[in-house]
């Protein structure tokens, strides 16, 4: 750990936040300097500090590591959520049918990882699954996509797989009811991250990184997979009425997803927000009819540079 390095400007000594060594002519500044102790090198002072967060919306791109930097910290990212169907309503079939929720997916909470200096990174950020509200005896919602990053040199840091979307299918008006099937869990592939170790954060305090607890899930060092939606199945009964069913909660259950539709309220499954699953739609309205499903929510990523030591 680095101890505060200070100069005198006369009148008082005050905290050096960058220092400069003549070489050859030239001033350049200092990244690190070390004093010798008792025969031992300690580094007294470290000129990066912690960059702002920047978060990345949905597409791919890439972004430079800037000079000095050894670690990027990710606050947050999320494989995108599936989407939800319709619920389905049917002519003296003996039931109705409530629209299953999305899946939500993988996540990153509060995690470090090494990367090299100057390196480019490369991302892509999922889109949320489209619902399905076409025919609601037979309606498929489309999955999320997935989210990524890799360096140039460091080699993949995370794929976090996208939620399933939900389904109905085989339903007649009649009957037989559909069976309808949520949307499966994202699973999630990420590199092993750093524990321990200090930088300098944006407020010039010296910190270690296993005090990181800012994203989604208050844990520092946190990845998992997502959950499948929910699926409320059908009721029993001509004109029986039934909700729809929420969508799968993201960043391990911090992260509500899409709520299911009402049918007394006549709504409709809402859409899931970050890397949830959308909510499905309810069956039988009063005078028959039934509420529409809801897309699942994007994915994410949001990181800062460090340097720590």
């Amino acid at each position: 750990m680095a101890s505060e390095t200070y100069v005198h400007d006369g009148s008082s000594f005050n905290e050096a936040t960058q220092i400069y060594v003549n070489v050859g002519g030239t001033f350049k500044e200092v990244d690190e300097g070390y004093a010798n102790v008792s025969g031992t090198y300690k580094l007294v002072f470290s000129a990066f500090t912690a960059t702002s967060f920047v978060t990345l919306s949905p597409g791919t791109g890439s972004f430079a590591v800037p000079a000095n930097a050894n670690a990027i910290h990710i606050q947050s990212a999320v494989g995108a959520g599936g989407g939800a169907v319709r619920g389905a309503d049917y002519d003296k079939a003996g039931g109705e049918s409530s629209g299953a929720g999305g899946g939500s997916g993988a996540y990153v909470s509060d995690k470090v990882f090494s990367i090299s200096d100057s390196e480019t990174m490369s991302y892509a950020v999922g889109s949320g699954g489209s619902a399905g509200n076409g025919s609601h005896l037979n309606a498929i919602a489309s999955a999320g996509t997935s989210t990524t990053l890799s360096g140039s040199s460091t080699g993949t840091l995370f794929t976090l797989n996208g939620g399933g979307g939900s389904r109905g299918t085989g339903g007649g008006a009649q009957g037989p009811l559909r069976t309808n099937v949520a949307g499966t869990a994202g699973s999630g592939t990420v590199a092993t991250g750093l524990t321990t170790g200090i930088f300098k954060d944006s407020d010039g305090t010296n910190k270690n990184i296993n005090t990181l607890s800012g994203g989604p899930t208050s844990s520092f060092n946190d990845n998992g997979d997502g959950v499948i939606g929910q699926n409320n199945g059908n009721c029993g009964g001509d004109n029986c009425k039934i909700n729809g069913s929420n969508g799968g909660s993201s960043f391990n259950g911090n992260i509500a997803g899409g709520a299911g539709g009402n049918v007394n309220a006549r709504t409709n499954g809402s859409a899931g927000t970050r890397g949830s699953g959308g909510g499905g739609g309810g069956g039988q309205l009063s005078g028959g009819g039934n509420t529409l499903g809801g897309a699942g929510g994007n994915g994410e990523i949001v990181y800062r540079f460090l340097k720590v030591r």
